[in-house]
């Protein structure tokens, strides 16, 4: 009888245990999606640059263009063009179809009494809306004969004024591959109570390569780049026929540091801190540099010092290695970011599963949140949503606050997908209550 009891005892505690674990055990914030748009043809035609943006109104924007070898076969209702927008009047529940335009790398923003969305088609390119949404105008040119780059990543609002980083491409030495290490981040500010839509209403810093500032074949001590591939070759054939192209930056968010306290702080309220995605084939490590504007209203791009006097370009970031999203709350006086988590960039490129993209550092899969007091040291705090296969990938995305929720577009893909980096969904995430997760 009472070794029944001890028995009893002991199956009941292990139910209690295993009941406690798995309680315990961390579980997707947001795996529950909405999804948009999902293509016709996954294997030829993907999804590209999802974005989202809130209106005064409550009405939130998603858009997200079309890409691949038949993405030009898909007609669109109106408009013209690679790029979509919908609209949502009931916090993401059911999408509207508004228009179609011609675009790249685009994100949606309030300036004043307009909603507009700014990209490239080479030349720096906007549109704008008076009604929130339902009706657009006709493409306007920023710049005339360049050539850009950028991605769907944060607005930073400061007294009159709103910023975001675009990147131009300057041109150098390399032929071929991917030329990240020749863009340079160009902060643009401009007057939202004017027409953003004109050139003189904007102000860009000035410009700055990554391979202007930085020798890769100089580089030491922190394992960069991580394979033999140097600017402006880069190394061939690293897997198969993936090749590791020399080191640079791009997709940048831009801060202002809060804290007084804080090392990087500006009591004058005039500098700006660019963080971007490091290429440099390994994970976690992003690049930091500022932009400070001058009395005569210009704006200089420039590298930041540690305390020491060294400069201080590379820092430990997660996610780093791919697009992250950087929004600032004021209610809790941080910094959230949205990254895409990497757990195997360790294993060798040839051992590598097929169903990777590109090299080790190349995960797309899982989107995970974290957040800072200070843009240097992260919490984590939860993972968002996780695709249920490797080529079902869940990344470039970028997230907006509304309320007490964070609002998130992605890049997506579903088993149909052609592989991890070029998705078939495009799909609207929801982290409810988001400040309930910090401790």
């Amino acid at each position: 009888m009472k070794l029944t009891r001890i028995l009893i005892t002991a199956v009941l505690l292990l139910y209690v245990f295993n009941a406690y674990s798995e309680q315990c055990k961390i579980k997707p914030l947001a795996d529950d999606c909405k999804v948009l748009y999902r293509t016709a043809d996954p294997k030829n035609i993907y999804i590209y640059d999802p974005a989202v943006a809130v209106c005064p109104n409550g009405r939130i924007i998603g858009c997200f263009s079309l890409g691949g070898s038949k993405a030009g076969t898909v007609k669109p209702p109106k408009g013209d063009g690679n790029a979509y927008i919908y609209t949502s009047d009931d916090d993401g529940e059911t999408w509207d179809y508004r228009w179609t335009f011609p675009m790249w790398h685009f994100r949606p923003f309030v300036a004043g009494d307009k909603l507009y969305i700014l990209g490239h088609k080479s030349d720096l390119k906007v549109i704008s809306s008076d009604d929130w949404g339902d009706t657009w105008s006709e493409v306007t040119d920023l710049t005339k004969g360049q050539t850009w780059h950028g991605s769907a990543t944060n607005v930073w609002y400061k007294d009159k004024y709103v910023y975001l980083v675009m990147e131009r491409r300057m041109g150098g030495d390399m032929t071929r591959g991917w030329k990240v290490a020749e863009l340079a981040p160009v902060l643009m500010r401009g007057d939202v109570n004017k027409d953003l839509t004109k050139r003189e209403n904007w102000t860009f810093s000035s410009e700055m390569a990554f391979h202007d500032v930085v020798n890769d074949k100089e580089l030491d001590w922190f394992g960069v780049p991580f394979y033999e591939g140097y600017y402006p070759d880069g190394k061939r054939n690293v897997r198969g026929r993936t090749s590791f192209n020399p080191m640079g930056w791009l997709e940048a968010n831009v801060v202002q540091i809060k804290d007084p306290k804080h090392f990087w702080y500006d009591p004058e309220g005039k500098t700006f801190h660019i963080f971007m995605r490091a290429h440099t084939g390994l994970t976690n490590i992003g690049c930091m540099i500022k932009a400070v504007e001058q009395k005569d209203g210009t704006i200089k791009t420039m590298l930041e010092k540690a305390p020491s006097g060294k400069t201080h370009l590379f820092m430990p970031f997660p996610g780093g290695q791919m697009k992250f999203s950087v929004v600032y709350d004021e209610q809790t006086k941080l910094y959230w970011l949205l990254n895409t988590q990497a757990t195997d960039s360790m294993t060798r490129p040839e051992l590598l599963p097929d169903d990777r993209y590109a090299l080790s550092d190349n995960e797309r899969r899982r989107l995970v949140l974290h957040f800072s007091k200070n843009m240097v040291d992260w919490c984590f705090a939860g993972v968002v949503s996780i695709g249920p296969e490797e080529y079902a990938s869940r990344h470039y995305a970028q997230m907006v606050i509304k309320g007490d929720d964070l609002l998130i577009m992605s890049r997506s893909g579903d088993k149909e997908a052609k592989d991890a980096h070029n998705g078939n969904i495009a799909t609207f995430h929801k982290v409810e209550n988001f400040r309930d997760l910090v401790y």
